[in-house]
């Protein structure tokens, strides 16, 4: 299945390059919710929440009215994911909060899914050279992707994994990393970084991997 991405920053959509360089800026809303109307779910990151250095509040409350979604960025305690999810979203995904200096925070998972039911969770394992990278993609834990998904695995309904290093390239996903990744859990699994084709999308779905889209998508790549 392919989902469409919107990613916010400064009350703007933008799409970064492997999570750093701004490529793209919109603050034309409507458009997009428009073109993502039908689509079964849309991803929607606050990437300033992600990075600690604001919110977009008001711009998730909107697409959570307008559109399936799933939200995540910044969602570091259960007070922040229950807020999400009373806004309309269809779930919430959490990432940096997940792990800290001693490993993963499994007391933390456990948590969350006691309060709102794994169903209603997704777990970010996003990787930078190999490692699950935090905080905004700043920090690396020294965690394989696969290990922390293996752990995390009991207390959640699925994984989304982004591939850091090829993020907003439009150079396709590296499919090498799938086999271990797959190994890991049981659990639906989403990927992101690179993706550029319709067939790109098509290949994954027929192994049973959700594929988010943003850059293809909004450079007119991928016509949706």
């Amino acid at each position: 299945m392919l989902i469409p991405s919107i990613d916010l920053m400064g009350g703007k959509i933008v799409q970064l390059i492997q999570g750093e360089r701004k490529a793209l800026e919109s603050d034309n809303f409507f458009d997009w919710i428009e073109r993502f109307r039908n689509f079964p779910i849309v991803q929607v990151i606050d990437l300033d929440a992600a990075m600690g250095t604001g919110s977009n509040a008001a711009e998730l409350q909107r697409l959570c009215c307008e559109l399936s979604c799933q939200v995540g960025g910044g969602l570091r305690t259960s007070e922040a994911v229950g807020q999400v999810l009373t806004w309309g979203a269809r779930k919430a995904i959490i990432g940096s909060s997940l792990f800290g200096k001693d490993g993963i925070n499994l007391v933390f998972a456990q948590r969350l899914a006691q309060e709102f039911g794994p169903e209603r969770l997704i777990f970010a394992v996003d990787s930078r050279g190999g490692y699950v990278s935090v905080k905004g993609w700043t920090q690396s834990t020294g965690l394989r992707p696969a290990d922390a998904m293996h752990m995390l695995d009991p207390f959640c309904s699925g994984f989304l994994y982004t591939h850091i290093d090829t993020e907003g390239t439009m150079s396709g996903f590296p499919t090498h990393v799938l086999e271990d990744l797959q190994n890991a859990t049981a659990k639906k699994l989403i990927v992101a970084g690179g993706i550029r084709s319709l067939d790109e999308v098509q290949h994954l779905d027929t192994l049973s991997i959700d594929a988010v889209v943003g850059m293809a998508i909004y450079t007119g790549l991928m016509p949706v």
